[in-house]
Order: C-alpha cells, then sequence, then structure tokens
C-alpha cells in the first residue's frame, strides 16, 4: 500500500497576522438585489458585504481605495469575482461610499481584520428597486433547496469500495517571521491534507498551515514559501497566478 510523506509546518494561533492583496475592485449589478449569495444570505445593495474567492464566509476585511485613500469594512459572504485580475466585488452602498462607481472597476488593497471588527455603516444614495414579497419569497425558498441539497449531498454515504489515500504527516509548531503567498482556507482537514502535499511536490516548498478560528469555526490556511522580503513573495506569488489566482502575500514578519 502507497504511503505519501508531507512535512508540514503548523502555526498555531487566534489573531494571527496581517492578511493583505492589492488588485481590482467591482461592484454587484443591479440584478443581483434581493438574490441569495454563495453563503445562503440574501445580497442587499445597502449592506456593507463583499465577495472574495477564497477568504471564508464572515470574515472581516478592510477595502481602502487606492486612488483616493477611501476605506470601508465589509464581511464576506458570497464568492467571487471571477474576471482575472478582480479581486473583491462589493456591495452597491459600499462601492459608491468609494468613489468606485463611475470607474467600474478601481485598484484597491483589502486587509484581513479581526473578526470583532465591525462594518461600516455607510449607506449609498443610490437606492435598488425593493423586490417585491413575491420574489423575495421565492429567492427564499431557492436558498433553502441549496441548503437542503448540500446538506443531502454531505451526508450522502460513501461506496466503501472507493480509492482511499494515507498519507503520513511530520508536523512541528514554529513561529514564523517571514513573507509567504496564501493559496487557500479550508474548513476541513481533507482538502486540506490533499493540496499540501500537491504543493509540496509541485513547488519543492515548505507548506505551512495556520490553525485559527474565525466565528467560533475552525479554518486552515495553507500558506506556501518562506521569502525574507515582500519582493521575493511577490516573484513567487506570480508563477502561481494561473494555477492559484486567488493567491496573495501573508506578512509574517516579526515586528519591533
Amino acid at each position: 500500500m502507497k504511503a505519501f510523506f508531507i512535512g508540514l509546518l503548523l502555526i498555531v494561533s487566534q489573531v494571527g497576522f496581517s492578511q493583505t492583496q492589492t488588485g481590482k475592485a467591482s461592484f454587484y449589478a443591479d440584478k443581483f438585489e434581493g438574490r441569495p449569495t454563495a453563503s445562503g444570505e440574501i445580497y442587499e445593495h445597502n449592506l456593507a458585504t463583499a465577495a472574495h474567492r477564497k477568504l471564508p464566509f464572515g470574515t472581516k476585511v478592510k477595502v481602502t481605495n487606492l486612488e483616493n485613500n477611501k476605506t470601508a469594512i465589509v464581511k464576506i459572504n458570497d464568492r467571487g469575482p471571477f474576471i482575472r485580475g478582480r479581486i473583491i466585488d462589493l456591495s452597491r452602498s459600499i462601492a459608491n461610499a468609494l468613489d468606485i462607481i463611475k470607474s467600474g472597476a478601481t485598484e484597491v488593497r483589502i486587509e484581513v481584520l479581526d473578526k470583532n471588527a465591525s462594518v461600516s455603516n455607510k449607506k449609498a444614495e443610490y437606492v435598488a428597486t425593493p423586490a417585491t414579497n413575491n420574489k423575495k419569497k421565492q429567492v427564499e425558498q431557492l436558498a433553502q433547496v441549496r441548503k437542503e441539497s448540500a446538506e443531502n449531498f454531505k451526508n450522502t454515504t460513501k461506496d466503501d469500495s472507493e480509492e482511499k489515500e494515507f498519507y503520513e504527516l511530520i508536523v512541528d509548531e514554529v513561529t514564523p517571521n517571514f513573507y509567504g503567498v496564501q493559496i487557500a482556507s479550508f474548513s476541513e482537514s481533507d482538502n486540506l491534507i490533499r493540496l499540501a502535499y500537491k504543493l509540496k511536490a509541485s513547488y519543492k516548498s515548505k507548506v505551512l498551515v495556520q490553525v485559527k478560528t474565525v466565528d467560533q469555526t475552525k479554518l486552515y490556511t495553507v500558506i506556501l514559501g518562506q521569502f525574507d522580503n515582500r519582493k521575493a513573495a511577490e516573484g513567487f506569488k506570480t508563477n502561481l497566478q494561473d494555477k492559484y489566482p486567488g493567491s496573495f502575500i501573508v506578512d509574517m514578519t516579526v515586528k519591533n
């Protein structure tokens, strides 16, 4: 029976470190008002919410418009954007507060905050056409159906004859003092282990896993590489963009 060996360095922390990402921000079109998001919550233009490809639902993020330095804090509750170069989709009210509406897509910096951060209470002058009661009922029913379908799929018994995988882990707890590239976050360990093995085999680089708790949910963040400076980390991230377009730099250096 074949066994795979993975060397994992484990970071255990509650607050962790600053996580930042720079790229284009866009915003939701009118047609999404009242529709369910990937998290199951109903999208509303006047709420401080956003979509991100990788960050866990419920993550609080500070968004800075790099053209005018205006900022807002939003909660991630959806997935997207799926256009190359764009890193976040903002609700219409937040886009308006940051003066992004006219440009359509603007260069921003996003920073992951502590789970106790408060989202912005910035409502735009723009007011979306309110959804009718019938439409609201329909989208709520659709969200419930999707939730039930996901639960049914999760509870489906797997075929006992399916192929099994075996991994042996070598785990050390470390105190990081370098830059890395965050690849993904998971709430379960099965996908985490597969990805860690794949990354280590493909890039011949150390894989770190940060264990943290967000809104009482245990999360495992996969970080690849250990670099002394941001420039080296940026160069490494460029090589990952085709396979992992949502990856971003993580600053784990010890601040004096």
